[in-house]
């Protein structure tokens, strides 16, 4: 395991300081502050009173992973066979399972730079090597085929959205990648973990283009559980009893209480208003911040907003470090996320209400009016 190689996640070590200032502003942290469905808390309590304490099968239950599948044949029109839904620990888990699934030691695994940063040490740890493929703003940070033709790799990983940027890859260019990959033998693994939490448009999923893919969700974001640690990878169908065995000697299965919890989770009227209030959040910071930072494009998902802050500084973590410090506003540096220009960036997240987001922008204005 090559640790050396490792990089420190900086937003959590933000996260630690700002928790030194009662009055901080929190825009660091990826971390919805809603709850979750009323119905999802009665199941965990349900669960607790029938003590469900014990081990559930390695897959996970049977009737969340059916209820996995009929969120994909509801939302995507894809028909998913339950058995080939694995149940994890977080999409952390999920991760790991994918990666022993497709890689060995010293294979190549293609990233976009910018990109979250745990892919590229998570595949440290497992001694695989990360091939970094710069996307920027000309093409919405979507990799393209053009970019693929250029690397030697096993697997490519990708998120849509995507973290830090909020970008979505469009249908077609979702299509021409795993296209591509299926023609080369390259194992497809899309993080799909921000779907629900798209605001504009639709966004496709791998599957409607590649039985084959690897694709990864969980509960943490759009069902507002991030504290539970339950994630799901739907694998290939022959790759079912190997993933199987992972999960078995990695984590037995996925915690039990919370499977109880999510079989409540596809609460539609309840989601409905989570992803209505994270638009509501996303509009105001946009068009609040767009006349102090440089915004190259409204987020289309997730709860970030990416912010070139270059006309202030060539040296972002600095910046955010001041800005904690002198007026107690948290933000993410873009270096946690790649080196392909990310020193002029700042990731925004907006998972707090309104109110606490004006109040930062607000301070932020005033900070910067009288440097």
């Amino acid at each position: 395991m090559r640790y050396d190689n490792m990089s420190a996640f900086i937003v959590m070590d933000i996260v630690r300081e700002a928790a030194k200032y009662p009055n901080a502003i929190h825009f660091e942290i990826g971390q919805p502050d809603l709850p979750p469905s009323d119905k999802v808390k009665a199941a965990l309590q349900n669960a607790v009173q029938h003590n469900q304490f014990s081990y559930t099968e390695s897959l996970g239950l049977l009737a969340l992973r059916e209820k996995i599948a009929a969120y994909y044949d509801r939302t995507y029109q894809v028909k998913i066979n339950p058995n080939r839904i694995l149940l994890t620990p977080g999409t952390s888990g999920a991760f790991l399972v994918a990666y022993a699934l497709t890689l060995n030691n010293g294979d190549k695994l293609g990233l976009t730079d910018p990109s979250y940063p745990c892919y590229k040490n998570f595949a440290y740890m497992m001694d695989i090597q990360p091939e970094f493929m710069p996307v920027d703003k000309q093409d919405c940070y979507q990799l393209s085929v053009e970019q693929l033709k250029r690397h030697q790799i096993k697997a490519l990983q990708i998120s849509s959205p995507a973290n830090p940027t909020g970008n979505i890859y469009t249908t077609e260019r979702l299509k021409a990648l795993n296209e591509y990959c299926r023609e080369h033998d390259i194992a497809f693994i899309s993080d799909e973990l921000y779907h629900g939490l798209v605001y504009d448009e639709t966004a496709a999923t791998a599957l409607q283009f590649n039985d084959k893919a690897y694709v990864i969700n969980g509960f943490s974001k759009y069902f507002c559980m991030p504290g539970l640690r339950l994630g799901w990878i739907i694998v290939p169908e022959d790759k079912v009893r190997e993933a199987e065995i992972i999960a078995q000697n990695i984590f037995i299965s996925a915690p039990t209480l919370s499977q109880y919890a999510a079989l409540e989770a596809f609460d539609e009227a309840h989601l409905a208003q989570v992803k209505q209030q994270f638009q509501a959040r996303r509009d105001f910071l946009y068009n609040a911040l767009k006349d102090i930072f440089t915004i190259e494009f409204k987020p289309q998902g997730a709860f970030y907003l990416w912010a070139d802050v270059s006309k202030y500084t060539n040296d972002s973590y600095e910046f955010a470090k001041q800005m904690l410090h002198e007026i107690q506003v948290a933000t993410t540096p873009g270096i946690d996320f790649g080196k392909n220009g990310t020193k002029h960036y700042l990731r925004f997240a907006y998972t707090r209400n309104i109110e606490h987001l004006q109040e930062g922008v607000n301070r932020i204005k005033q900070w910067l009016e009288n440097k």
